[in-house]
């Protein structure tokens, strides 16, 4: 099975283009199939499932990404650190107009990020472009050598979540093993390590702040907190949980380390824009993109025929999502009892999974953190939901980029059921243990 899968890896990383949506998607069920039987037949040879899960990531080392162009941006953003220029306050397009900046590659990155990223500034947080700067420096400032630092780095950073995730699912009483499904699961290693995105990255601080957190070190904890932070914004949303976590005395400590640690990381790109380009670039995520979105197609469907314009839905809606989302938080936040870290992480999940499902961009990357925190509750969902929003790729297919609803129908219609059940399992368990 171990052999089955890096041939089938190989065959992703080096014969596929994403608009080949059949192969894509055999390849991607075979390969969780095989996930599967590997988990359930050696979920207790913990050292024969780890190499194998760095034996499919090494498989992508020395190629570049096949589903994503994101890594160039990833590149063309170290290329100016390294070269002294803020990320923040220069659109590529404005760059590639001055011939007065020389960067090493530049016509090919500027033109493999696509004309999206190319007009806008860059929205990735502090820590994101040291890594991307370091991966420049170490791959000698060329692609291939770049490509290969980032993967190393995302390679490293699983490694850290499977390790730092096995200590903390024995603290909360779970079996260990349940971390192969993220280790192993190929939505994990084909966006993460295939395609380059930093989702893994984000939770691997994440994790490492929580098992922190288990040893009763607040201090470090926040510090690697505001690390999660500062590569992917998503966990800001957590941070109203520690106040009923920690109580409010020991939570404005927190929020003081946490918020010094952000704040030594933006110092180095601060100018009097930074602040003004940045939200309004990470604004356009709310109110302009739309991709593989569930509620959203909904509430756009009726909406349409009652005559309303689908660019200003979108506008409309990506200003409601915030305040919808910060009412669930805050609800969360004061009604719940997180004292207990097996509580905290339910409500940090209940949160990202709504964020999720109300959200007019999904792409299949972002549910990883999603993936990842589901290990340490009772719910499943998500890893059916890994599996299903590969669908989402047959946009890909089509030359005008155009999605396909009825696999957007398919994908949101089985994890939604999926949570049904779960929610229906899970209060007939306690109905029997109160009966008993």
């Amino acid at each position: 099975m171990v052999l089955a899968s890096l041939l089938f890896y190989t065959s992703f990383a080096y014969d596929l283009v994403r608009t080949d949506f059949i192969k894509l998607i055999t390849l991607f069920f075979a390969l969780f199939f095989l996930c599967y039987k590997l988990i359930q037949f050696e979920k207790w040879n913990f050292n024969f499932l780890l190499i194998s899960g760095i034996l499919f990531r090494l498989i992508f080392l020395m190629v570049e990404p096949n589903l994503s162009q994101d890594f160039y941006r990833f590149i063309w953003d170290g290329e100016l650190v390294l070269a002294g220029i803020n990320p923040y306050l220069q659109t590529p397009d404005t760059i590639m107009e001055n011939s007065n900046i020389l960067l090493g590659n530049a016509q090919e990155l500027h033109g493999g990020m696509g004309s999206l990223s190319a007009r806008h500034f860059s929205n990735y947080p502090p820590l994101n472009q040291l890594l991307f700067s370091i991966s420049v420096f170490l791959g000698g400032k060329s692609i291939t050598g770049s490509v290969i630092a980032l993967r190393s780095i995302i390679v490293l950073a699983d490694i850290g979540v499977y390790y730092f995730g096995k200590k903390l699912l024995r603290h909360l009483n779970r079996s260990p093993h349940l971390i192969f499904w993220y280790f192993l699961n190929p939505l994990v290693i084909i966006e993460l390590t295939g395609n380059l995105h930093f989702e893994g990255v984000m939770l691997f601080f994440f994790v490492w702040g929580l098992f922190f957190l288990t040893v009763n070190k607040w201090f470090f904890a926040a510090v690697v907190f505001a690390f999660s932070i500062s590569v992917k914004l998503v966990p800001l949303m957590f941070l109203p949980l520690f106040i009923t976590y920690f109580g409010f005395k020991k939570s404005i400590r927190f929020y003081v380390v946490l918020g010094i640690t952000i704040l030594i990381g933006v110092l180095p790109f601060y100018a009097p824009l930074f602040l003004n380009n940045y939200t309004n670039t990470v604004g356009l995520w709310f109110s302009n993109f739309e991709f593989n979105a569930g509620i959203y197609n909904l509430i756009k469907l009726i909406a349409v025929k009652f005559d309303a314009k689908p660019w200003e839905l979108i506008k409309f809606y990506g200003k409601l999502v915030p305040y919808i989302l910060v009412c669930f938080v805050l609800l969360l936040t004061f009604l719940r009892d997180n004292k207990k870290l097996p509580v905290l992480l339910n409500s940090m999940f209940w949160i990202i999974a709504v964020y999720y499902f109300l959200s007019a961009t999904v792409h299949p990357w972002y549910i990883i953190f999603l993936v990842g925190l589901s290990l340490f509750t009772d719910y499943r969902f998500p890893l059916a939901w890994s599996i299903v929003i590969i669908l989402s790729y047959s946009a890909y297919a089509n030359p005008e980029f155009k999605e396909n609803l009825g696999f957007l129908l398919i994908e949101y219609f089985l994890v939604f059921g999926f949570i049904v059940y779960e929610i229906f399992r899970m209060k007939g368990q306690t109905l029997l243990i109160r009966k008993n």
